[in-house]
């Protein structure tokens, strides 16, 4: 059963917004020099370094580092696309309770892209998301994605798989990494 899900540019608007804001940071932060790049392999380097750093900021734990690999992987951005990792990363970030990753992984359950299509998860991932997203300021957007995608899922499931689903989600607790 396929689903036909919000188109893959809502999603991946977020992911490579937090992308560009996240290598600024990291330029920022971590630069000991101010001189700028004089080419593409200086570019290489400065990028790997900071990836290196983003990928042992998730190793240790940060959900919004575990986010943001997810995205490196799902969009294929400095490092080969890989559906697979996208999810194991998403799916990190979201057991902490990060909204964004609860949606995006949500989303992968519904297309099965990294993981086997299942309805129930991506349901409960989307109900789980769309309840945090209410609760930041600021977060009407995603809250409203993740409602409508949670709504194009449940329509292609039976009442038993929708009970089942919003049973998990309430019962569903974070689980921090640190």
């Amino acid at each position: 059963m396929h689903i036909a899900v919000l188109p893959r540019s809502n999603l991946f608007v977020v992911g490579r917004s937090l992308l560009a804001a996240w290598l600024v940071l990291a330029t920022l932060m971590g630069s000991s020099s101010a001189a700028p790049m004089e080419n593409s392999e200086t570019a290489g380097k400065a990028a790997g370094g900071h990836l290196a750093r983003l990928h042992q900021d998730a190793e240790q734990g940060s959900p919004l580092a575990q986010y943001l690999l997810g995205a490196f992987y799902q969009l294929g951005e400095a490092i080969p696309q890989d559906y697979a990792e996208a999810a194991n990363w998403y799916g990190r970030a979201a057991d902490q309770g990060l909204a964004v990753a609860q949606f995006a992984l949500g989303a992968m359950y519904a297309r099965g892209e990294g993981v086997p299509e299942d309805i129930v998860r991506a349901h409960i991932w989307l109900s789980l998301s769309t309840t945090h997203a209410a609760q930041i300021p600021g977060a009407q957007k995603l809250t409203r994605e993740a409602q409508e995608l949670r709504d194009e899922v449940a329509q292609k499931m039976t009442p038993e798989q929708i009970l089942e689903a919003e049973q998990l989600a309430r019962e569903w607790k974070p689980k921090r990494e640190r």
